[in-house]
């Protein structure tokens, strides 16, 4: 029998909350692992992970659930909340199998402060999760619902960023 699966969440203003889901990942998938990482927040191919992806065996999915760019307003267009709302079915899909180990909302902290995904609907995805398996949830402002019902929160602190001093994201490190 597996192991009881926990809820983790990577939250904080600080860079690093899906590099750190995605470091599990690998760890995860070098144990032999069947892992299914959905992102809220970034559209097909515009990610390094997208590509390296593409070099492993179907054990390891990522399904980006968003669109090319960027939200910045807290009414979000109707094409955002369906590519949400999609996800969020897919990710149930993925937690209801029993056979996924691992499950990762990438950015689904970010798609509810945006309004395109309701809280109750993302604490109803994490009470339907199969028992043994592991559920990861990233993004800035992690709701306190969520973080109680979490059983590790990290929280990414800013120090210092390179977009301070006008150095845009780059490819492969950023993005």
């Amino acid at each position: 029998m597996k192991e009881k699966g926990l809820i983790q969440i990577y939250t904080g203003e600080g860079k690093g909350k899906t590099t750190a889901s995605l470091g599990l990942a690998f760890r995860a998938y070098g144990r032999g692992l069947k892992i299914r990482m959905f992102q809220f927040m970034k559209a097909p191919d515009s990610s390094g992970e997208h590509f390296s992806i593409k070099e492993l065996n179907d054990r390891f999915q990522i399904t980006p659930v968003g669109r090319k760019g960027f939200i910045f307003k807290k009414t979000p267009a109707d094409k955002d909340i369906e590519l949400a709302a999609r996800g969020l079915e897919l990710a149930r899909e993925a937690l209801a199998e029993g056979d996924i180990d691992l499950v990762i909302l990438d950015e689904i902290d970010v798609a509810l402060s945006l309004g395109l995904v309701e809280e109750s609907d993302v604490l109803n995805l994490i009470e339907s999760k199969s028992p043994g398996t592991e559920l990861v949830l990233t993004g800035r402002n992690a709701p306190p619902a969520l973080v109680e019902k979490a059983d590790l929160v990290t929280e990414m602190r800013m120090i210092k960023h390179p977009f301070q001093k006008g150095i845009p994201a780059r490819e492969g490190i950023e993005f």
